[in-house]
């Protein structure tokens, strides 16, 4: 297995290569953010360990245009940002696992070895279907080039159907997944923000298949 870290504190990044390497792995280091988005495109790595503060490019910045490249390789960020904000801004921006400093690196290597075992696959940080782009870090949406904007609950909804491109998404699905499973909602709920949805993104890319729910058109 061959490994990347992309870390700029020297003495970190040895440890991690020395340590990595006695179990078994393959390891290469980076001290920068554009070398190490260099490396991860043609390195051909099994995983990466990525740091969010780099000289040149942050990790953000890396994994967000790996993944705009297709590259899909596993990437483990290391922060010393704790907050729950930040962790979501990694993992929204294409991370598969985030850990902040100190960390144990038992844990680290358990994560690791969890990464592996997944492997990678596609994941891409922004969802596309047909003329539909839809952002869930940026909460942004685009038809055609064009920005439209959407509410929480329309956002919700646009999001699940297209991370389901094809399918026939029913309304008790909806209901479980779009809306609060705590409070009981009428399940014509449903159909009202359909229409809300239709009206901004356009009828025909949204389809009703008659008995059986709501399905994405085009793709």
């Amino acid at each position: 297995m061959r490994l990347l870290v992309v870390e700029d504190e020297a003495r970190l990044a040895a440890a991690l290569q020395r340590g990595l390497q006695a179990e078994g792995f393959a390891v290469d280091v980076a001290g920068d953010g554009q070398d190490g988005l260099e490396m991860a495109r043609h390195g051909g790595y099994d995983a990466m360990i990525l740091d969010v503060m780099l000289p040149r490019l942050s990790g953000y910045r890396v994994v967000r245009q790996l993944r705009a490249e297709r590259n899909w390789v596993p990437v483990l960020m290391l922060s010393a940002k704790d907050g729950e904000y930040d962790q979501a801004d990694g993992l929204d921006c294409g991370a598969d696992d985030y850990l902040t400093k100190p960390f144990s690196y038992i844990v680290l290597l358990a994560r690791l070895r969890a990464l592996l075992r997944r492997g990678a696959h596609e994941r891409p940080p922004v969802l596309a279907h047909g003329d539909i782009e839809l952002d869930p870090a940026e909460r942004r949406v685009l038809v055609s080039g064009s920005e439209v904007v959407l509410t929480t609950r329309e956002f919700a909804l646009l999001e699940y159907l297209m991370r389901r491109p094809g399918e026939v998404v029913s309304k008790i699905e909806l209901l479980d997944h779009v809306w609060d499973a705590a409070v009981e909602t009428a399940p014509n709920a449903v159909e009202v923000y359909v229409g809300y949805l239709r009206r901004k993104i356009g009828r025909e890319r949204l389809e009703t298949v008659r008995g059986a729910g709501y399905r994405l058109s085009g793709g």
